[in-house]
């Protein structure tokens, strides 16, 4: 009788041609104890890699270990797309119940994978690794994601310290669930308690780059919060997008009735010239404004509806159904 899947690992891949073999070596042998286990005897593993358009040899070398080894899927994409896009390409693949990623440059450590496999058999959904001595730049690299990791917390409301920590672990609905588009992994965590995901956080190693170059710099900080902006509107306005739009419309709305009004009075009671004056100008563009915004939050109201209705999608995630047969 075939095993079933458990452990789905997920490895985006772009130009790692000399860590990939020793990735895989790793991976495998933490999988190969950890699967020898009596808990584990009835099921099995798969190991996705997920080749981004790789310039180098790397979707070669993924090539090989699949024809060696059952275990290993290969996905190629014909163009670099982004380690969002690898993931989510990752998660529709996977068949194991426990979804967990990893970067390909060696700085995440296999070994920690058990750890994040115990967490999630504590009943938690999500489980993030924080690289609590990171082994990077500190200017270039540490500090902004101290930053972003601060901000992204407060913004969101699920706090973590490492955002940017590919090692992670997802019960396979929930990662399954997620909206993976742009440059949306970093906020998977986040994007997560959406669909009401129980998250948290455990200490992980980090192990310095050795070969090859990171694809990552200081620009991407502003990307991140730019990204963040949209990650805040969907937690709490995205079935809901008038609540955003109609507030601030109501607000512009207010303010350039009262000025209208307050020259109005002036005009009708005192008498005084107001067609050339600025806050006449004020006025119109704040009520014209209101009216806008409050228009643009019944037309996304609308869109919203139709997305869910047109798709047969629910608003709301199950995460399990208990029922008492009749006799």
């Amino acid at each position: 009788m075939d095993k079933k899947v458990y452990l789905s690992i997920v490895v985006p891949i772009y130009n790692e041609e000399e860590n990939l073999p020793i990735l895989y070596k790793k991976i495998k042998d933490v999988l190969e104890n950890l699967f020898n286990q009596e808990r584990y005897k009835d099921k099995t593993y798969e190991i996705i890699f997920v080749n981004d358009g790789s310039k180098d040899k790397s979707w070669q070398i993924i090539k090989e270990l699949a024809e060696k080894d059952p275990h290993v899927i290969g996905i190629n994409f014909r163009r670099n797309f982004g380690q969002t896009a690898a993931m989510a390409a990752g998660f529709d693949k996977a068949q194991g119940e426990i979804i967990v990623t990893m970067d390909g440059d060696l700085q995440n450590d296999p070994e920690d994978i058990p750890k994040l496999l115990e967490k999630i058999d504590e009943g938690y959904d999500v489980v993030s690794g924080w690289r609590k001595d990171r082994k990077d730049a500190f200017l270039s690299r540490t500090l902004p994601s101290r930053i972003a990791n601060w901000l992204i917390s407060k913004t969101t409301g699920v706090y973590l310290h490492d955002y940017g920590c590919s090692l992670k672990a997802y019960r396979s609905e929930v990662a399954k669930s997620l909206d993976s588009y742009g440059e949306m992994h970093r906020f998977l965590p986040a994007l997560a308690k959406i669909v009401g995901a129980n998250i948290t956080e455990i200490p992980v190693k980090h192990h310095p780059r050795i070969y090859g170059k990171s694809k990552y710099g200081i620009s991407r900080t502003f990307k991140v919060i730019l990204d963040l902006l949209w990650v805040k509107f969907l937690i709490d306005y995205r079935n809901k997008p008038l609540r955003v739009f109609g507030g601030f419309g109501f607000l512009f709305l207010v303010i350039g009735f009262l000025t209208l009004f307050y020259l109005a009075c002036e005009k009708i009671c005192l008498g005084h010239s107001i067609g050339n004056r600025p806050l006449l100008m004020f006025g119109m563009l704040s009520f014209l404004t209101g009216i806008n915004l409050i228009s643009t939050g019944i037309i996304a109201e609308i869109i919203i509806r139709t997305y869910y209705e047109s798709q047969g999608k629910k608003p709301y995630v199950i995460k399990g159904v208990i029922q008492k047969k009749n006799e």
